[in-house]
């Protein structure tokens, strides 16, 4: 289980990542505000997803 855990927070820590990568990039290039707000969002909901699955994870090897 903890094994499971720890590859579930690392692939929400580099999915995170990359969204939050291909966001700056929309911001920069002109026309792609939409995309850019999108991908933002969707960063923020992997980032919460990411920090939950971390305070599971502590919680579980801690006992």
């Amino acid at each position: 289980m903890v094994t499971l855990l720890t590859i579930l927070v690392v692939l929400g820590l580099l999915a995170t990542l990359g969204t939050l990568f291909a966001g700056m990039l929309g911001l920069a290039r002109e026309g792609a505000g939409g995309l850019s707000n999108t991908l933002m969002r969707w960063r923020v909901l992997l980032q919460g997803a990411t920090i939950a699955l971390f305070a599971l994870l502590l919680l579980l090897t801690r006992s």
